[in-house]
């Protein structure tokens, strides 16, 4: 299981009537001198597939180029026109169009969220009552990530993540601390979809891509693929090797992070944004919303100068937004990551200056330096060799983790086996908040099967398990270490549930337990129909829909009975209780046991 930090935080055609066209100066431009060298810097320096640069001044494409390359396996070259997904640069775009809402009137950003969907839900009722719209739109409602839920968790029903969130825990008060969060933006796109009925996509094709002539941009990496000028991704492994990652899709987590552009596209939109609002003279976001965007909604951190650095200082985010002072010029950005791809869109309003970098590099610093470097050219600052600053400090990052490693004292007790046979621990877990996943015993290990990832579980100690990642082209990678999870008994002393730490500030995250069930057909199943007398009251046992078997005791609520080994049945409602059927030397069912967590109880079978 790897460690992630999800942020989802973080072309033109001539033919088209609205496109914005590159404008080549009639001199070459003296603030470009040494760009190219210094990008093949960055490029070596980080061991970097490719990436794709535009800067926008006023109205106007001055500079736009690929470098690297877009498929590293096959030598294709990055473009101005090659698509990159962007990751949370998404966020600009959900913020936009409910600033174009609150412009028709359709909605009030101090408003509570159940005011637009009221069969939402947050984790408790002060939270239903008191997170607004604005909340949701510059992470200040209290909620940690929860990344992980989505992540490893996926699933393509936007409705059915929506629905987690009632079960996860906050970590602050609402209000009180700056907490990235792409489930809000999520909500943001689900509150668009009721007001407009059209899908988060629509909306966003119809009021943005298309009025700025974006016509290749889109919202799933299935399309992305199909491109003949897309980008593929790729992480680094072992610190130089140019791997190659599949695409990761996240339609349904769409409005936080899901639109795939190129750098001459993208400048459109930060033109637009350059420009109050308006791209070809016409006004596209509303004049009264962009100025709020892009002012401080909420302190992300103090973000204090650094000796190295003490002109690049504070930390705030607007909506779908961050800002910051970067040496004397107000800088408005946001980044985006998503598996092999990182991006930075950026614009600096008072100076009319725009940047966008889009890279094919996992998780990378490439489109933090690369901005940099071109923007202090830009705007016409002293040199700063931000390579070599940005480089040494990821280095010293690494040292310093390398050395924890080393340094760290293991907890693990030697010589410890798990408490019950392996063959135990299977069955299918889940949480409200985050989802399922199936743990299966193979040959003589556990393995963890999720939507996306397969898990094999190493014994730790007693009844924890590491999980390592079995990547299906490479294997398994023991040498990406996470935190043991640890699976837990009932009273009865069965396997109920695993623990798993997924979100830090918060105790680790309950799956409860559901056994394996086994196929059963309907005739084997019609030996245990009967009525069975238990200290003098009696019980049924029946089938329903023809495949399932049910369980009724005067009094209380049917229980539904799922097959976990030969003759021997979960009650599936209960944890811990269980019945079995014994059998006499004939085949015919006798009695049945009542395994509970206070005893083992027999009924007899009656004639």
């Amino acid at each position: 299981m790897r460690k992630i930090v999800l942020a989802l935080a973080f072309i033109i055609y001539a033919c088209t009537a609205f496109a914005q066209k590159k404008v080549t100066p009639a001199q070459p431009d003296k603030r470009f001198e040494g760009l190219d060298t210094a990008f093949a810097r960055v490029l070596k320096d980080w061991h970097a597939a490719g990436f794709a640069v535009a800067i926008v001044e006023k109205d106007k494409i001055v500079y736009a180029k690929g470098f690297g390359y877009r498929d590293y396996e096959n030598k294709q070259p990055v473009t101005a026109n090659t698509l990159f997904a962007i990751g949370s640069c998404t966020k600009a775009f959900t913020a936009s169009l409910l600033g174009m809402l609150r412009d028709d009137g359709k909605i009030d950003f101090n408003k509570p969220v159940l005011n637009y969907l009221p069969d939402f839900k947050f984790y408790n009722d002060n939270m239903n009552e008191n997170i607004m719209v604005k909340d949701l739109m510059c992470h200040r409602t209290g909620l940690p990530r929860h990344d992980l839920s989505w992540y490893y968790f996926t699933t393509k029903s936007r409705d059915s993540l929506v629905k987690r969130i009632q079960y996860m825990e906050p970590t602050f008060g609402i209000r009180e601390k700056w907490q990235y969060n792409n489930f809000m933006f999520l909500t943001q796109g689900v509150i668009i979809e009721k007001l407009t009925g059209n899908a988060w996509e629509q909306n966003v094709r119809e009021k943005i891509l298309q009025p700025l002539g974006m016509v290749r941009t889109n919202f799933s990496v299935d399309t992305l693929a199909t491109d003949k000028d897309a980008s593929i991704g790729y992480s680094v492994k072992k610190d130089s090797i140019i791997n190659k990652l599949d695409y990761y899709h996240i339609d349904a987590m769409g409005p936080a992070g899901s639109i795939n552009s190129s750098i001459t596209e993208m400048a459109n939109w930060v033109t637009t944004w350059i420009n109050g609002g308006k791209f070809n003279n016409k006004q596209l976001i509303p004049a009264a919303y962009v100025p709020e965007a892009i002012s401080a909604q909420m302190v992300m951190d103090g973000a204090m100068p650094t000796k190295e650095v003490p002109d690049v200082f504070f930390s705030s985010y607007g909506y779908g937004w961050m800002l910051a002072s970067y040496r004397g010029h107000y800088r408005v950005e946001h980044g985006g990551n998503i598996d092999g791809f990182s991006a930075s869109t950026c614009f600096f309003p008072s100076d009319s200056i725009g940047i966008i970098v889009l890279s094919n590099q996992n998780n990378s610093t490439v489109p933090s330096a690369v901005r940099n470097i071109v923007a202090d050219k830009m705007l016409g600052l002293k040199y700063f060799d931000w390579e070599t600053y940005l480089k040494s400090r990821a280095d010293s990052a690494k040292a310093a983790a390398k050395k924890g490693e080393v340094a760290q004292v293991s907890n693990r007790k030697l010589n410890t086996t798990p408490s019950h046979p392996l063959k135990d621990y299977e069955g299918i877990y889940s949480n409200k908040g985050y989802g399922p996943l199936t743990v299966s015993f193979e040959r003589d290990s556990l393995f963890a099967y999720l939507p996306n990832n397969t898990w094999w579980l190493m014994h730790y100690h007693y009844d924890l398990f590491e999980p390592f990642d079995k990547d299906k082209h490479n294997g398994i990678d023991t040498s990406d270490k996470s935190d043991p999870i640890q699976f837990n008994m009932n009273a009865a002393g069965d396997i109920e549930s695993v623990s798993m730490t997924l979100e830090g500030g918060l105790k680790p995250i309950v799956f409860e337990r559901a056994p394996k069930p086994k196929e059963v057909s309907k005739t084997d199943l019609e030996k245990y129909v009967g009525e069975y007398e238990l200290s003098g009251v009696t019980t049924k046992v029946y089938i329903k829909n023809d495949k399932t078997l049910y369980l009724f005791v005067p009094g209380q609520p049917e229980y539904e009975l799922v097959p976990v080994e030969k003759d021997k049945f979960a009650i599936k409602s209960l944890s811990g209780f269980n019945i079995q059927f014994n059998l006499s030397d004939k085949g015919e069912v006798t009695e049945v046991l009542f395994i509970q967590p206070n005893g083992t109880f027999k009924a007899t079978r009656k004639k």
